[in-house]
């Protein structure tokens, strides 16, 4: 494994964990600055809206230039932000540098992983970018709640200040280990990268993407109350189920890259299968506390075995120019968890109980799968009409992208 491979997960897990670890701190931040618990709540929607806007903007503004560098620039903005939260001293500035650190998220997972399947062989691309999201699912499994622990135990600010640290471990190791990339690659302009976007395949890809990840965020979204208002659990509980979720999350990112290097889209039909199913099943059985513990295992574990294979099938239709088209993807991750979290909040508040935010994450995650049946007929059509018995086999190496 490449060690660069490395230095882009510890990047990813100081991104995910600056994500998700003010969720557990909530309550203090917001007590420091003398807000409520809506403006506190601010923390996490901006960020999330931050990122849709840096991964569009951000890796379009940087889409000429040399890869390793804006991966390191984008890793020294995500230092300057979170070392802005630790030093605030009000809460417009703790927000300004939640929005600074977001602007890079989107697109340091996007041009990374085009960095990371540029490092291994064409049937190992997948992989490496499964290996460079670990770092995301590492920080949900042991980062949040020891981020969590830290925070209550020093304050807040000193979570913060790990964060920072981790960042700037992150940059030297992508200073010291991630091969420079090849100058051509810098000739793809902005242009180049928009007519990416006339293929058919990538909106497809990327409608998946917002539809079957967004599916099982909305299930997660509520998690907590359908664990203990519809399971029974203890809340003290919860936070041990969901580190048995975060493990399913590694198991499946880990095996989910590792198929996709086989088949993409077979991968991804059987796997937003599987989701659709578990989710439905958790509904169904979310009263039985081992069939809850179960789920909620393979819930982590199929939702994120899309993630390889999701952020692979983009660039692979947008091969010619992919940096924008997997930036925009990323940004379609938190479409979709946004998407899932307000259509969650919809059937709770409609009174259908704390099940119900399941079986919405089930429903749109069977949308999810007919778009990707219909995204894999007609990439097979597409390559059936553009290959000829003469030139098949040479054009077969390089994804058609199909005009919309």
């Amino acid at each position: 494994m490449p060690l660069g491979l490395i230095a882009l997960a510890v990047g990813g897990f100081g991104i995910g964990l600056t994500e998700f670890v003010i969720m557990g701190l909530l309550p203090e931040v917001a007590a420091d600055f003398q807000v409520g618990e809506a403006a506190a709540g601010w923390f996490i929607s901006g960020y999330a809206l931050s990122v849709v806007v840096g991964a569009l903007l951000v890796t379009a503004a940087v889409s000429r230039l040399p890869r390793k560098p804006v991966l390191a620039g984008l890793l020294v903005l995500f230092i300057a932000g979170n070392l802005l939260c630790a030093l605030s001293p009000d809460y417009a500035l703790m927000m300004a540098g939640r929005i600074i650190a977001a602007l890079c998220h989107g697109a340091f997972f996007g041009i990374g992983a085009v960095v990371a399947s540029d490092m291994v062989a064409p049937d190992r691309k997948a992989g490496a970018i499964a290996v460079m999201f670990t770092g995301l699912t590492v920080a949900n499994v042991l980062g949040v709640p020891l981020g969590t622990l830290l925070g209550q135990q020093a304050g807040w600010r000193s979570t913060f200040w790990a964060i920072t640290a981790i960042g700037v471990i992150a940059l030297i190791g992508i200073m010291v280990l991630v091969p420079a990339i090849a100058q051509a690659e810098s000739r793809h302009g902005l242009r180049a990268e928009l007519r990416a976007f006339r293929s058919r395949q990538v909106w497809l890809s990327i409608a998946v993407t917002i539809l079957a990840y967004g599916g099982m965020f909305g299930a997660f979204t509520y998690i907590a109350f359908t664990l203990t208002d519809g399971g029974g659990f203890a809340a003290s509980t919860v936070p041990w189920l969901l580190i048995l979720f975060g493990v399913g999350l590694f198991i499946g990112n880990t095996l989910g890259g590792k198929a996709a290097d086989r088949n993409v889209d077979s991968t991804l039909l059987v796997v937003i299968a599987a989701l659709a199913l578990t989710l439905a099943a958790f509904a169904l059985t979310a009263t039985s506390k081992p069939m809850t513990i179960v789920a909620l295992l393979l819930m982590g574990g199929f939702g994120f075995a899309t993630v390889p294979g999701l952020q692979m099938r983009v660039m692979k239709f947008a091969w010619a120019a992919p940096t924008l088209a997997s930036g925009a993807n990323i940004g379609a991750f938190n479409v979709g968890n946004a998407l899932g979290a307000w259509l969650g909040g919809v059937v709770i508040t409609a009174g259908l109980g704390y099940t119900s935010p399941i079986w919405a994450g089930a429903g749109m995650t069977v949308l999810g799968l007919a778009v990707m049946v219909f995204a894999a007929t007609d990439s097979r059509r597409q390559a059936r009409s553009t290959l000829s018995p003469a030139d098949g086999q040479d054009r077969a190496a390089a994804p058609q992208p199909s005009k919309a």
